[in-house]
């Protein structure tokens, strides 16, 4: 079958993919509300094209954080990917490289941060990090990343604990017993998320800052309040996300809430988006509204799940030129 938009994808991953691990990568919380409006917010927003304006040559590059990009979409940070490929994270390292863009390693991934940097060396790669009720092991996780040079620590800051999603309870959702959250073996015996601190605050950037030179970006933020905040504590970045629908039900769409924060922090610094990506029109509209650059979760997975680093190419392709056809046909 020739694959030619993402939904090819995704209807080929809940295909093939055992269920339990389809229904981890889908799940929503509660009602799943929050996660089909990602979506859905897309479709009521209307382009005002413009008409006879030279669109012979388009430039698509972008910056993060003074990095070049080939354009304006990377790979949000999601966990567990040997569930959908059984080269893990190594092979989303490499596709990122190959296609020149940006990938936002997980603190939960099923590959070292090691294995990662050596599976695409040279590859633009930021880490995600949940701070741990054990702090040592945060810090150790920051000071390995920026050793092996990761560009940017990204806190995720939407799961003081984690929202009920319906289908991983019902499944009992664990691990196969042949993987493990490689960057956290020897820290604790058991990894639970309730080993997640729902204590930090604010405050706890300023411990983040002490540990590394690192820039700070921060993934999580929904409303100007916060966005607000992340400014006055001196983060370089903010992701406007609501962990893909995953954690509070009812919450707003990341694209209903971007263009409050691109207002609130009025350039002082880059903001990006994650959440409802599925078509290049998509990417265009999110950056119509102020975003930097646009963050795919669920896709990637999609695109791992059907031919490993191929498939995840493939998935940013296809994004790429819709996005460029896009550009073209709104002038």
């Amino acid at each position: 079958m020739a694959m030619v938009c993402l939904s090819d994808f995704e209807a080929y991953a809940k295909k093939y993919l055992p269920k339990i691990a389809w229904d981890f990568f889908a799940a929503g919380a509660d009602d799943c509300s929050t996660r089909d409006e990602n979506i859905l917010a897309y479709k009521r927003i209307r382009f005002r094209p413009r008409m006879l304006r030279d669109v012979s040559m388009m430039d698509i590059k972008t910056k993060l954080l003074g990095t070049e990009i080939s354009f304006p979409v990377g790979i949000a940070p999601t966990g567990f990917h040997q569930l959908a490929w059984p080269d893990g994270e190594k092979s989303t390292a490499r596709a990122a490289k190959a296609m020149s863009t940006c990938y936002i390693a997980s603190t939960y991934s099923t590959c070292t941060l090691e294995e990662i940097s050596a599976a695409a060396p040279g590859g633009l790669r930021w880490f995600q990090l949940y701070i741990h009720r054990n702090r040592a092991v945060s810090q150790q996780l920051v000071q390995r990343a920026e050793a092996l040079g990761f560009q940017a620590l990204v806190l995720t800051a939407d799961l003081p604990y984690t929202g009920k999603r319906r289908d991983d309870v019902r499944n009992g959702f664990r691990l196969p017993p042949h993987m493990k959250l490689k960057n956290l073996e020897g820290a604790f015996e058991v990894c639970k998320m309730s080993l997640l601190d729902p204590s930090v605050t604010w405050n706890d950037i300023h411990w983040l800052r002490s540990l590394t030179h690192l820039p700070i970006v921060i993934k999580g933020i929904l409303t100007k309040e916060d966005a607000e905040l992340a400014v006055r504590h001196g983060v370089q970045g903010i992701i406007v996300s609501n962990h893909g629908g995953r954690q509070l039900d009812g919450g707003l769409a990341t694209i209903d809430a971007l263009v409050e924060i691109v207002e609130a922090v009025q350039g002082r610094v880059e903001v990006y988006l994650d959440g409802g990506i599925r078509k290049g029109s998509d990417v265009l509209k999110a950056l119509a509204l102020g975003a930097k650059c646009v963050f795919i979760g669920r896709p990637a997975l999609w695109g791992l799940a059907y031919k490993g680093e191929e498939g995840l190419q493939e998935v940013l392709r296809i994004l790429q030129d819709e996005f460029r056809l896009s550009m073209a046909l709104a002038g």
